[in-house]
């Protein structure tokens, strides 16, 4: 994996997380589709995390190898 793949994950997550949220019943968002809704929207964000993760730790891999 490289940076260029790392952030087209981001980017799908970021997409992913509108759509979500144009979802989201904010009156009752604990029932129904809703609930899917925000799951997506916390799984999207663990996933723009953990490429964040992914690439400060290729940052420092590369700066070991110097």
């Amino acid at each position: 994996m490289n940076r260029t793949f790392a952030i087209v994950i981001i980017i799908i997550a970021l997409g992913l997380i509108a759509y979500n949220v144009t979802m989201v019943d904010f009156e009752n968002p604990l029932k129904g589709d809703s609930t899917v809704a925000l799951i997506g929207i916390v799984a999207s964000l663990c996933a723009i995390i953990l490429m964040l993760i992914f690439m400060t730790s290729k940052k420092i891999d590369n700066k070991l190898k110097k």
